[in-house]
This record gives C-alpha cells, structure tokens and sequence, in this order.
C-alpha cells in the first residue's frame, strides 16, 4: 500500500503525509515506520530527507539536485539527493523555475558539483528535466578520485579527471593515513576566495602503480560495483534451479562460439535443413531465471547492478562468479538448464514460425569465433574438424540462407571497428590493437537477433508487457545537419524522403574505397539515435524492426532476465516467470537499466583510455599515421590508425594564425590563409604527452593544412558565435585538453554531431552486439 501510494501521490512523501494518506492512526503510526524502515533496508524507498520517502529511483517532484557531469550535448545531468548520496535516473538541468524563469531573472549559473532545489518533472518524451528554485550551497561539493602525492604537511591530490585542472591540498590530519601514490577518493572542501582548494581523503582505493589501476579508477568514477553483499554471495551459493517440466536437447550438438577472452557463455546454436529447402535453427540460452528469483537479495542486486562491465583486466558481473561463470554459463560437456527458441526458415530466409523451449543441454564444444572461421575457411584444428561437416557447414549454410531475408531488410551497415587490450600475465598490457572481424561474428549476431525479434513477437502477440530494445530513427536535426554538409564533399542528400537504413547504407556504399569513407561512415553514425530500453514499442531504426526485445544475454544483462520471466509467465512454463508487482514497474526498469547500460558503457570507454595511454607512455616522439576524428574551436580530435587511440591537438599548436571552428564543413580555418583541417583528413602527428592518470594523449600536427577552398564562404566567426581576439594569442599553449571544452566522445559510444556515437544494437557482446 506504502509502493502503491507513493506512486500515485510521489509529492506526498513526508512521514505525515503518508501516514494521512493511508488514514494511519496515532497508534498505528510505529508499525508505519518499521514498513518504511523496511521497505527501505529493501532498496524500494530512498530516503530524500530526515522525514520524508521517495520511490527507489524515483527522483521526488521537488527535491534536492546534485549535478555531476556535462554530457556530449554540452547539456548539465544531475541526480536527485538521498539520505545516501545521488539515486536515480539522470536529470537535465532546464533552467530556472518560477517567476525567475518567466520574468527573465538572474540566471542561475550551476555547474558540475552544485546542489540545487529544484523540481523535477518528467517529460513525454521520457527525459526527466530540473528547475532550479534556488541554489543550495555556494560552492561545488564534489567528490573526486585522484592520486595521492605525499608532503611534509600531509599531500595533494591530482584529480583522474581532465575536467579538473588543479590539484587539492589535503592535511595531514585529513589524509586517512594515504601514502604516497595511493588512489583516493577526495570530499572537496567549499572555496574561500582564489586560494587553492582543500579537501579531505574519505576513501583510500588501491595504489596508481597497480596494473589494474585503469579499471579501478573508472569504476570509481562511475559508481560501478565492485563487491557483493554477503548475503548476495550466500544466496548464490545456495542457488538451486526452479523446478519446471524440461524437454531434453541434450542429445543435440549445440555449441558455443565466442571471444578467446569470453568470461561467460550464455548462448548456444545449432542448424539442420528442414527437408523442404529451408533451415531449422534452435539458439539456447542459459536459464538464469531459473536461479534468479523474484524478491531475492540476488535479484535486487542484479537489477542494482543492471548489467555486467567489461574491463581488459576485470569483470563487474552482474550475477555473482559461481553462477555467471559456472552454475549459469553454458560450459562445453555440462548438464545446464536452458531456455531456447526454436525457429524455421524457408529457402529465402524469412522465418515461418518459431517456439520457445525450457530443456536441458550438454554443450558439445566452445570455441572461439577465430577457431570456427578458420575451420570453415579450411583450416580446421583438432576440436573442430569432427564438427566441421555435421555442425559448423550446417550453421554457416543456414547463416546464408538467412542473410538474404537480411539484405532485403537493409539494416544499417556501419563499420565500428573495436580495440582490444590484452593484459599479460604480470597484468601489464602486452598489446593492443583493433579486433578483427569474421563471418563468425556476424552469423552468431544474426542468430541472436532473430531470437530476440522472436521474443518480442510472442509477447505481443500474448498481449503481454515487456521491456523492448528501441532505436529511434534520427532526429531532423541531425539528419539536416547531415544534408548541410554532404554537398561541401560532393554528396547529395535529397531532403524530404523517408529515412531508412537503406538510404544510409547507399550513401556509405558510393564512398567506399575514396577518401571521404571515414569521414561519412562518422558523419552517419553521429546522425543515429542511441538505443535505449522503453516500456513501449517505438521500433528499431538501425535493424529495421518493428519489433525487438532482448533476450539472449541474461547472464550479463537484467533487461534479458526480465522478458525471460515475461515469457515464462506468457507461456505458463514455470513458477519462475514475470511477478504481477514487476508487471506494472516496467517504465521504471526500462529506465533503470538505461541507465546502467550508459554507466557501464563510460566506464569502460574511460578504462580503455587510460591502458591506451598507459601503452603510449613509451612512446612520447614517436611519429604515428591519424585520421582527424572531431573537430570543436578548441582544436583536432586525432584518431591513431594503429590502435584506434584518441588524442586531442590544440589549435594554439596548429600555427601562429587564428584558426576559426567552421561547423558546417567541420573544418578548423585559418583566419587569414584561409588553409583548413578537415574531419576525415589523413595525417600523421606527433606524440608529445601522454598521461595515464587522466588517459589523455596530447599530439602535435606534423602534417600541412589543405589549401584555401575558395567554393566555401569563410567563416567570419567560430560556430559558437564568438569571433577571433582582437589582437595575437599570447602565452603558452595548454598541456593538455578540456573535456569541458568537447573531448572527442569515443565513436562507441556517443551521439553527439561531430562527437561520435555507436548506437548499442541487439546482443551488444564483446564484441558481438548490436
């Protein structure tokens, strides 16, 4: 009653209002308060204040805001204040509230650290939005990881982040017994005028020269979890499979295929021709619901959790290692519970019918995506050659009969190379490089994303509610920012017809092999939406599917876990299924894990970076070839052709002219030559600094300008509207960029024009999701 009040009434969230609420009485009102200190030990409430509740991840209509971070869009993203720090979803900042807002009013300047009184609304389009009332406290409270230097009077701390420029004074009786080098985590003290900024060490981490330092820091940073409550791992250990009628699959040769590196392995596949010219496919997936049940410590951790993060050198799982790794992961000769889809498809390759199966199976080989290609292509080992002509021929025979129904849809076709980090056995990185990419890969994504339309299908078709995978098709924004800039390289765009997949992929198919191909494979891919999860179906644009869910990784992602007990309540096969409360808290979790993904997705992003510069640190003076992957007004993004790695060129170092950011032509141009550095432009760059702390590469141009392009018009101005200084720059050029200032978001992740973005498809494992 509590939950259920709560949500209708989320303003009414003060101990008094809920207790006239829910008509408690004066003598009643000790038992309220054990409910609410209940349901908050659970993770259902969140404390907002000494006497008042909000839902878990519920931001209250009126509340304290904590902003953290600047996004890609340059937009201010905040989190709503608990008795335990920041909960819940992300909140733009919108401006001020009230009659300061419709007056015009004095601005209110936050920025990252800054507390507000705000409310908070959530709009139709699912983005909730902040308006301040007034600012809390003057000064940022921001907590920090940096590295602990030590001193006589007690140490400084140099922040990990390249937002931060300065470093923190701490004394010694601040210091927690921090020694040097140790990382930590930092309370910042409030300002007091221009002196230097003091803080206190709250947490001591690890040590810098650790190998695993990279991926200590970014999960830190983020809030990844990095230890299971005991009563999660006793759970775990205990774990017994739900006890449901299983069709035996055991005596089919189901194998897995996956990276050298996999941690886990939650899907198995097998293919034989079904007599009448088509194939019959059963993709197996690990059952996990089965050992997850609903209300449990182990579930709401894995929904805390969200999803598993990939580190080189580590795994956040989402499930506890005895059950990811072993009771859960379909390991090769174990009897393990599986949840599978059977599917048909005819000799074009469309789908004719589908079911869903809770069995048993026996795994009866793992091999690696290299393993498999190379048996295929002739060269098989001695694991794979007595599976070649019985299992892996079938498989990639029924993959090519599937891909023509696939060409005919014309899902988007972007090429997202990956790096990978290989950490040796001293856990120092031995290399990196971008992975390679086979048939393989692509025919255990096909599979899986045929499983996944086949779950979406039969809970539609069940009238069944469900969290789907949704890729919105791009905004018109960013499609005409697209148009605007094709014709400067020669391009048409014809504005005004329908926008599909297929339209992007001609346009990717007239450049390839010519010098624009990187440039308009980026320029496409910062056009697209980033995939989301939602409650409704609003499609998916970059698969083109009108219906798509996830269901394939439960193991590692919960939004799986949740349509496996929709199925299992749709379907009626078993105990295990979707609870009647989890029916009607889908909008919440498919933002829940949005977020979680988002979260995971940055921490790893920063990890990689920071091992990138780790590896590069050698190497200062070095000469490498580049391509210009980002240009802002504060200079080039570089993008290194040997192991993908990012670095940043200020454009103080291009040459002693005033170089003007011209977005239309995502050019830098100078001021009086009128000479110009392209996105997309081949050159080669020198290393000048590399520091592993923040994983930032500063370089140096050692490549000319193009030439003035007298068909352009030149920019009077930089596309923020602010024109050249009035007279030479003078001092010296920064050492290293400013993620304030646009640090080019790496092409994975992000969506902003001009940034990057890789819209998160379909499986999304390392590496085959999509």
């Amino acid at each position: 009653m509590v939950l259920d009040f709560l949500e209708k009434n989320p303003h009414l969230g003060a101990k008094r209002d809920i207790a006239r609420g829910l008509d408690v009485s004066t003598d009643h009102k000790p038992e309220l308060r054990r409910i609410l200190n209940e349901l908050e030990a659970e993770g259902a409430l969140v404390r907002t204040a000494k006497r008042a509740f909000s839902q878990a991840e519920m931001p209250p209509p009126t509340g304290i805001v904590r902003f953290e971070r600047i996004d890609r869009d340059g937009e201010l993203i905040g989190r709503a204040m608990g008795k335990d720090g920041p909960f819940g979803p992300d909140i733009i900042y919108a401006g001020p509230s009230g009659a300061n807002h419709r007056k015009g009013g004095p601005q209110l300047a936050l920025g990252v650290g800054e507390r507000a009184l705000c409310r908070v609304e959530k709009g139709r389009d699912g983005v909730w939005r902040a308006r301040a009332i007034k600012k809390v406290d003057a000064t940022p409270e921001t907590s920090l990881i940096g590295v602990y230097r030590a001193n006589r009077h007690g140490g400084t701390v140099e922040p990990t982040s390249r937002k931060e420029k300065s470093e923190f004074i701490v004394e010694k009786s601040d210091a927690r017994d921090a020694r040097e080098g140790d990382l930590v985590r930092i309370q910042a003290r409030p300002a007091r005028g221009y002196g230097p900024r003091r803080a206190n060490v709250t947490e001591v981490l690890g040590h810098i020269d650790d190998p695993r330092a990279a991926s200590l820091i970014a999960m830190h940073t983020h809030g990844v979890p990095d230890e299971f409550p005991d009563a999660v791992i006793e759970e775990a250990n205990k774990a017994r499979p739900a006890q449901s009628p299983r069709e035996d699959l055991t005596k089919i040769p189901l194998i897995t295929i996956d990276p050298e590196d996999a941690r886990d392995h939650d899907d198995a596949v097998y293919a034989e021709p079904d007599g009448h010219g088509g194939w019959r496919v059963i993709v197996a997936i690990a059952d996990v619901s089965a050992y997850v049940r609903v209300g449990t410590a182990l579930d709401r951790e894995a929904y805390r959790r969200g999803n598993s993060t990939y580190f080189p050198d580590r795994v956040s799982p989402m499930l506890p290692e005895h059950l990811s790794a072993d009771l859960c992961s379909l390991k090769e000769g174990e009897l393990r519970e599986t949840f599978a889809v059977e599917i048909f498809f005819n000799a074009g390759g469309h789908k004719t019918k589908h079911r869903f199966i809770r069995g048993k199976m026996r795994s009866a080989a793992k091999l690696s995506y290299r393993q498999a290609q190379d048996a295929i292509d002739g060269n098989p080992d001695d694991k794979t050659q007595p599976l070649l002509e019985s299992v892996l021929k079938p498989l990639w025979e029924a993959y090519r009969t599937v891909s023509k129904a696939r060409d005919q849809r014309a899902p988007l076709d972007l090429d997202l190379p990956e790096r990978r980090v290989r950490i040796g056995q001293d856990g120092k990185i031995a290399s990196i490089s971008l992975r390679e990419r086979f048939d393989a890969h692509r025919l255990i994504e096909e599979f899986m994303i045929q499983a996944n339309v086949c779950a979406a299908e039969t809970l539609e078709a069940k009238r069944t509610t469900l969290v789907y995978r949704v890729h919105e098709e791009p905004s018109e924004e960013k499609v005409n920012n697209l148009s605007n800039f094709l014709p400067i390289i020669g391009l048409k765009w014809t504005r005004g017809e329908k926008i599909t997949g297929q339209r992007f992929n001609k346009l990717l198919g007239d450049v390839r092999g010519s010098e624009n191909e990187h440039l308009v494979n980026e320029m496409v891919l910062r056009t697209q939406a980033q995939a989301r999860y939602a409650h409704e179906n609003l499609g998916h644009f970059g698969l083109n599917l009108a219906k798509y869910a996830h269901f394939t990784s439960p193991i590692r992602r919960y939004s799986d876990l949740i349509v496996h007990r929709a199925l299992i309540r749709a379907l009626d096969l078993g105990p295990d299924g979707m609870s009647d409360q989890d029916t009607v808290r889908l909008e919440e979790m498919a933002e829940h894990v949005t977020m979680t993904e988002r979260r995971s997705m940055a921490a790893e992003r920063e990890a990689t970076e920071r091992y990138l510069a780790i590896y590069m640190a050698d190497r200062v003076g070095a000469v490498f070839d580049a391509r210009i992957a980002g240009v802002n007004r504060a200079g080039l993004f570089v993008r290194l052709a040997e192991n993908g790695a990012d670095g940043f060129i200020p454009a103080a170092r291009l040459s002693d002219e005033y170089w003007i950011h011209d977005d239309a032509s995502a050019a830098l141009v100078a001021q009086r030559s009128g000479q110009r550095y392209d996105m997309g432009m081949n050159v080669q760059v020198k290393l000048v600094e590399a520091t592993p702390v923040t994983g930032g590469l500063l370089f140096s141009m050692q490549s000319p300008p193009r030439p003035r392009r007298n068909d352009l018009k030149m920019p009077s101005r930089d596309s923020d509207g602010r024109g050249p200084p009035r007279g030479p720059r003078s001092g010296p050029a920064r050492k290293r960029p400013s993620d304030g200032s646009g640090r080019p978001p790496n092409i994975r992740h992000s969506t902003k024009p001009g940034g990057g973005g890789k819209p998160s498809y379909g499986k999304n494992k390392k590496p085959k999701g999509r």
